[in-house]
C-alpha cells in the first residue's frame, strides 16, 4: 500500500485499514484479468498473486454466473487505487454510518468494517452466489457487517438515514431512492456511465430539501448494476451513408471534460472508440438513426436523417469557448426531477441542444 500513500490515495488512518486488510482474503479461486477484448482467466499461482498484488481490478465473476456465456466480466474486486480514492471521499468518521451498493467480493466491506466497526456498515449485492460467497469471506477475515442480498437500487427497509452511501457498481443516473437513505449533509459517491462517456465518479452532498449536488471527481470505470446496463445498440441503415471530408480529429473528443459537457448537450447519443495507429476512430449513433463514424486522417462518414458529426463538432467549437474545461470543473444535481450536469456553477447548467 506504499505506492497508494505516494500517491495521496491513503490518509495515515486509511493506510492502516488497507494495511490489516488483505485483498488476497477476499478471491475466489477462479479469477480473470480484464483485458481491452475480452478476459483471461488466471490459473497459474504465481500470475494470481502478482495480478492480486497488484493496482488492477481482478474480474471475480463472468456473465452473472451463467455457464456457457459470452464471457463478459459482471463482478470484480476494484482497482485498489479506485477504491481507495472512493473510501476518501466518503469523509467517513469514526461515529459514521455507511451504506455500500454492490458487495460483490467483500473486500470494500471488509475496509470500512475495519475502520468503521462492524455495526456501522451495510452492504447490499444483488446476485446471491456472490452474496453468500463475500458472507463466507467476510466471516473468515473476522467482519460482521449488516449484509443484505437483494436490489441495490430500493431502499434497504428499517437502517435509517446512513452518513455515507458508496456505490461499487456504475449507474446511468443517481437513484433518487438512494438520495432518501442519506441524511442531509452525508455524502454519495458513485461512478456513473452515461452514453456519451462510459465513466465518470461523482461526489455528492445531501441538501436538506432531498437533492444533492457535488462535482466530478475524474474517471471511473465500474461494472454496471445490472438495472442499468446498456440497452441494445441504435439501428443504423447502412445504405443512406455519405461522406464529407475530415474536419474535427475525433481523438480530440475522448477526453472526459468534453465528454460530460457533450452528454449533456446532445442527449442520447451513444459513442463508441478505439484507438489506431494514427489516433483514433469513433462511433457515434442516436435513437432516431443518425450516426457516423470518424478515424483520424480519414473522411467521415453519417447515417440517418441528421448529421451527427456536425453536432458533435458544434458542441466541441461551444466546449473550446469554455477554455477546454477539465473534468473536475463539472458537477451535478440530482432531485426527483432527474439529474443536470453544470459547469463551473450550478446555476450553470448545461442544457440539451436542439436538433437542426
Amino acid at each position: 500500500m506504499q505506492d497508494l500513500a505516494d500517491r495521496g490515495l491513503l490518509s495515515p488512518r486509511w493506510r492502516q485499514v488497507f494495511d490489516a486488510v488483505p485483498r488476497s482474503r477476499f478471491m475466489p479461486p477462479a479469477i480473470w484479468r480484464q483485458l481491452p477484448d475480452r478476459c483471461e482467466p488466471v490459473t497459474d499461482p504465481d500470475e494470481k498473486l502478482a495480478l492480486v498484488n497488484s493496482d488492477e481490478p481482478v474480474v471475480i465473476q463472468l456473465d452473472d454466473g451463467a455457464e456457457g456465456g459470452p464471457g463478459v466480466a459482471t463482478s470484480s474486486n476494484s482497482q485498489p487505487s479506485m477504491v481507495a480514492r472512493m473510501l476518501g471521499l466518503l469523509h467517513a468518521k469514526d461515529t459514521h454510518r455507511v451504506l455500500e451498493i454492490g458487495t460483490a467480493s467483500g473486500y470494500v466491506a471488509a475496509l470500512l468494517s475495519e475502520r468503521l466497526g462492524n455495526e456501522q456498515v451495510y452492504s447490499i449485492e444483488i446476485d446471491p452466489v456472490l452474496a453468500e460467497r463475500a458472507a463466507a469471506a467476510l466471516a473468515n477475515a473476522g467482519y460482521h457487517p449488516h449484509l443484505r442480498c437483494g436490489d441495490g437500487e430500493q431502499p434497504w427497509p428499517g437502517i435509517g438515514p446512513v452518513d455515507g452511501l458508496i456505490s461499487t457498481c456504475a449507474v446511468r443516473y443517481v437513484p433518487p431512492a438512494l438520495l432518501r437513505q442519506v441524511r442531509p449533509g452525508g455524502i454519495v459517491v458513485a461512478p456513473l456511465a452515461r452514453e456519451f462517456w462510459s465513466g465518470a465518479l461523482v461526489q455528492l452532498y445531501v441538501h436538506d430539501d432531498g437533492t444533492a449536488v457535488g462535482t466530478f471527481c475524474g474517471g471511473a470505470s465500474y461494472m454496471p448494476m445490472r438495472s442499468h446496463r446498456a440497452v441494445e445498440a441504435h439501428p443504423v441503415d447502412e445504405t443512406t451513408g455519405r461522406n464529407r471530408s475530415a474536419g474535427l480529429d475525433p481523438a480530440q473528443i475522448l477526453s472526459l471534460g468534453f465528454a460530460l459537457y457533450a452528454g449533456a448537450r446532445l442527449p442520447g447519443v451513444r459513442v463508441t472508440h478505439a484507438e489506431t495507429a494514427d489516433g483514433a476512430r469513433v462511433w457515434a449513433s442516436r435513437d432516431d438513426g443518425s450516426a457516423a463514424t470518424a478515424a483520424t486522417g480519414e473522411d467521415v462518414w453519417q447515417y440517418g436523417p441528421g448529421f451527427l458529426w456536425e453536432e458533435i463538432e458544434q458542441a466541441w467549437h461551444e466546449y473550446a469557448v469554455f477554455g477546454h474545461p477539465d473534468a473536475c470543473q463539472f458537477g451535478l444535481t440530482v432531485t426527483d426531477q432527474g439529474q443536470q450536469v453544470w459547469l463551473r456553477d450550478p446555476r450553470s447548467t448545461i442544457n440539451p441542444s436542439r436538433r437542426p
